[in-house]
């Protein structure tokens, strides 16, 4: 299989941080260092997001077929609903929340998984966010 996103760099950066940022988030919280390549998302127009910003639906999609990736994307998600009890701001802080809502919505809308969608309902009262809705709508 080839890696035309050049995922591996996912994995690269999980291959150590992984363990500890499930456990964390399996306490109720979430750190801030981790969440670019835990929960990636859309890069901003401005070329915001760094080296683990994704470019596209696309990329989502490959990022979620991609094991251990999409697993491990799953397994966190799933996580989020043990702390339903909570709040995105409550478990990710303000800005970090922000970063879980647009990489939710992102992978909601690569893989219309009910899992995802899921979340999105208990987590943001079915919310979808706005600005990568625009971004993957000027894609297509």
């Amino acid at each position: 299989m080839t890696d035309e996103y050049h995922l591996q760099r996912f994995v690269t950066a999980q291959a150590k941080a992984y363990d500890d940022a499930i456990d964390i988030l399996r306490r109720g919280a979430m750190c801030t260092p981790y969440m670019d390549f835990i929960f990636p998302r859309l890069g901003g127009e401005d070329g915001n997001g760094g080296a683990y910003a994704l470019s596209s639906l696309d990329e989502a999609r490959a990022y979620l077929d991609f094991a251990p990736l999409g697993g491990r994307y799953r397994e966190c998600v799933e996580t989020l609903f043990r702390l339903v009890q909570t709040s995105a701001r409550a478990v990710f802080g303000e800005v970090d929340a922000a970063k879980l809502h647009a990489s939710l919505t992102l992978f909601a809308e690569a893989s219309n998984e009910i899992l995802l969608r899921s979340v999105l309902i208990t987590w943001f009262d079915n919310m979808v966010d706005e600005a990568t809705i625009v971004r993957i709508n000027n894609e297509r």
